[in-house]
């Protein structure tokens, strides 16, 4: 495990899957991530690379050749490199190599840098093409809260409450982790979602389009929260485990297959194209109350 911190919070991230575990307010000693029960859902905040949720039999077609990825790809199984590190500042980079070769026949370097500034954390996702030829990937995040963030309250304390006021639905996945092609209704001109273990009884809510780009967790009996900027993120899921004691703030570049989908990799919703030698970045912050 390494370690970052300032005066005000302290980040514990896992350089298996570059994998923030902790992010602690210092002055309170209360730590906003989920613990990762295994008996529950053993992750804290994996990074979804090169594919978001899931494909259709977990098959992509590229070149005409058959490819097999699992869920949300394999960067949150993958050995990161340190690149670089300060006392708030540190950097993973993963690359090709002939393991991700047979399931992803590109070349890439994906870098995730995590930075400390005040009570904030800004966590960058960046993607270079260093080959000749056109890279198509996506990238998002996958960060769970600790819901009750303090002792004293219960889960349906809380609300997430958007930065614009919205009217969008949601579009239910199907028993096989792909996205169904009519939307359920959500959010009716309203920006607040209170949250409630029944949520997520048909897993995440996923969102597409949204203008809002901040998230705040909020509570009437308590301070204690955190808002959430997610820019150039144009897919959104928010997900719990069945019964558990989490949210998962989901921003994504990127989404799962719908039903409808033809498994052609250049033809995937959401899916992004970086041309020889350009560089994509997207970033998102969490700060800390």
């Amino acid at each position: 495990m390494l370690t970052i911190e300032n005066n005000q919070i302290k980040a514990v991230i896992n350089a298996k899957g570059a994998e923030l575990t902790q992010l602690i307010l210092k002055e309170h000693q209360l730590d906003y991530m989920w613990g990762g029960d295994p008996a529950v859902w053993g992750k804290h905040s994996p990074v979804l690379f090169p594919i978001v949720g899931s494909l259709k039999n977990n098959t992509y077609y590229y070149n005409g050749q058959a490819y097999q990825l699992p869920r949300h790809g394999f960067a949150r199984d993958k050995q990161f490199a340190v690149e670089s590190q300060s006392a708030d500042t540190i950097s993973f980079l993963l690359r090709n190599d002939a393991e991700t070769a047979t399931v992803y026949p590109f070349a890439f370097e994906f870098r995730i840098r995590y930075t400390l500034v005040d009570n904030s954390l800004a966590v960058a996702y960046e993607v270079v093409n260093p080959d000749k030829t056109d890279l198509y990937f996506s990238v998002g995040a996958h960060p769970a809260f600790k819901i009750p963030v303090v002792p004293g309250t219960e889960y349906t304390d809380y609300y997430l409450q958007f930065n614009q006021v919205e009217t969008t639905p949601r579009w239910p996945i199907s028993p096989d982790g792909l996205i169904e092609q009519t939307p359920l209704p959500l959010l009716q001109n309203t920006n607040r979602l209170n949250l409630t273990k029944d949520l997520f009884q048909k897993d995440a809510l996923v969102l597409k389009g949204m203008p809002s780009t901040i998230v705040t967790l909020g509570s009437a009996k308590t301070p204690h929260g955190f808002r959430f900027d997610y820019p150039g993120f144009p897919f959104m899921g928010i997900w719990a485990a069945k019964n558990a004691d989490f949210v998962c703030i989901e921003p994504w570049c990127g989404i799962a297959d719908s039903v409808a989908t033809s498994q052609q990799l250049q033809e995937k919703e959401g899916i992004n194209k970086l041309a020889a030698g350009e560089t994509f970045t997207r970033t998102w912050t969490i700060t800390l109350m």
